[in-house]
């Protein structure tokens, strides 16, 4: 079993992939890989104006906002309005795609994968759950609120503390809010 604790206070700011704002990765699979070599990636996004998303070829996104209210993501030409709080969104990553702000800025909780590597379930939990990596797969959950513990190894998780976990179940995640959970599978 490998768990490994992800420090909020631990991220460090990184351009787009386009230059037109920063990211703050959370974790990867493999670990340490590129924006090209990624089979998933998750991060979190300050989104402070309108603009243009970075194109991943072969990558589907789905799109959390965590923080705001919402965007207007126009993706192929289609619009989408994601304003749903706490609603995760999916959309392929290669079409061209645009965000609009609805109110100011957002924070957006981005999950991408290889789709022909990995799929990717993305689901916002309250309460207890289960860490449940899936076999040869992981499961990732990060705590959208302070306060949240993993049970039996008295490991507390703050806003954007994540816990990753691959192998058998690192136990039970009690929230004292809501967190994101994400599950990753062989595609």
């Amino acid at each position: 079993m490998t768990v490994r604790i992800l420090r909020a206070a631990d991220l460090t700011p990184a351009p787009w992939k386009n230059g037109g704002g920063l990211t703050r990765e959370i974790a990867t699979g493999p670990e340490g890989a590129g924006a090209d070599a990624f089979d998933w990636r998750v991060s979190l996004a300050d989104v402070t104006a309108d603009g243009p998303f970075s194109s991943f070829p072969g990558v589907d996104r789905i799109l959390t906002v965590v923080e705001g209210a919402g965007m207007d993501l126009v993706v192929g030409g289609e619009h989408h309005i994601v304003d749903e709080p706490l609603w995760p969104h999916g959309f392929p990553g290669d079409l061209p795609t645009e965000g609009f702000l609805l109110g100011g800025p957002v924070v957006n909780l981005n999950v991408m994968y290889r789709r022909a590597r990995t799929r990717a379930e993305t689901a916002v939990v309250c309460g207890t759950v289960r860490l449940l990596p899936p076999e040869g797969g992981a499961v990732l959950a990060v705590s959208l609120d302070d306060g949240a513990e993993l049970e039996g190894g008295g490991v507390r998780l703050d806003r954007y503390d994540a816990v990753l976990a691959a192998g058998e179940s690192p136990g039970v995640l009690r929230t004292m809010g809501q967190a994101v959970l994400i599950t990753f599978s062989g595609g």
